[in-house]
């Protein structure tokens, strides 16, 4: 197969290029804006058919949550059109899509997990236009899987893990919100998710993937510094109200993966296992 990654220098980009030399039975081809303009709609079907793409697994997105509620176009561009754009040039190859979606298409206002079939309420700017990127998808190209993710974390990039180890060297103490709930996900997983799924062979529709288990992000610092050996840093918890952000946060964003499991046979490993494993690349 031959499959188009974009989005190729982020988290999960960087991630399916290194899983990738363990699938070396397909041809790839990775992007990142430099490469590719996901928004020029001609440049897309150019290369799409140039390079007789089979797959386009879409990583890339207009991620800056609170900076999106002041750039909606740009963040609409991005995480709307550009999602309608590939899967547009991907149905008229032939080729399949995976596209990366997020847990704030929902308002976290629910107690009990996110399955795929509950109605989407994002409240946010960022997750308006990964919602409306989720529908372009699914319409433009039937042939396609959204995966929802959550709290998104790597060696690679900007991240929380990445954050909390550097304040806790250089900090006495940091307060960090307790009353926001989710599952950390760590970008390999995913990544190892996506490409069970293409081995398996696509099954259209939603689906959710994080680690197992819940936490806070209270409780997720913790256990950084815990595993990361950092003791000469006091962490207080803080609720979302002494933390003031520009973009409303979900409460509660726990995402059900019943389905994915199920689907492609995959076991999910706990979030603090797999932070385990992050932190002793990092």
């Amino acid at each position: 197969m031959r499959i188009l990654v974009t989005g190729a220098k982020g988290q999960l980009g960087n991630e399916m290029q290194l899983l990738s030399k363990a699938h070396p039975h397909h041809t790839y081809l990775f992007t990142d804006v430099q490469e590719l303009d996901i928004c020029d709609e001609a440049a897309v079907q150019a290369c799409m058919s140039g390079e007789q793409i089979d797959l386009v697994v879409n990583c890339a997105a207009y991620t800056a949550v609170d900076k999106a509620e002041d750039n909606p176009e740009l963040c609409h561009r991005l995480n709307a059109e550009a999602p309608g754009i590939l899967a547009r040039a991907a149905q008229a190859q032939g080729a399949a899509v995976i596209h990366i979606s997020t847990d704030y298409v929902f308002d976290g206002t629910a107690h009990l997990p996110y399955t795929e079939e509950m109605k989407v309420c994002p409240n946010s700017v960022y997750g308006t236009t990964k919602a409306e990127g989720e529908q372009a998808v699914l319409a433009a190209c039937p042939n396609s899987m959204v995966i929802r993710t959550a709290w998104l974390y790597s060696p690679f990039g900007n991240n929380f893990v990445k954050t909390m180890l550097k304040l806790g060297g250089e900090r006495d103490a940091i307060g960090v919100v307790f009353d926001q709930i989710g599952t950390p996900t760590y970008a390999a997983d995913l990544a190892t998710a996506i490409y069970a799924a293409i081995d398996k062979g696509i099954v259209p529709g939603i689906y959710h993937f994080s680690n197992e288990g819940v936490c806070s992000w209270y409780d997720f610092t913790m256990a950084i510094h815990r595993l990361a050996g950092i003791t000469g840093c006091r962490i207080t918890p803080l609720h979302t109200s002494e933390y003031p952000a520009k973009a409303p946060r979900p409460a509660y964003s726990v995402l059900d993966k019943t389905k994915i499991k199920k689907t492609f046979g995959i076991v999910i490993p706990h979030w603090e296992a797999s932070l385990e494993r992050c932190l002793n690349r990092l």
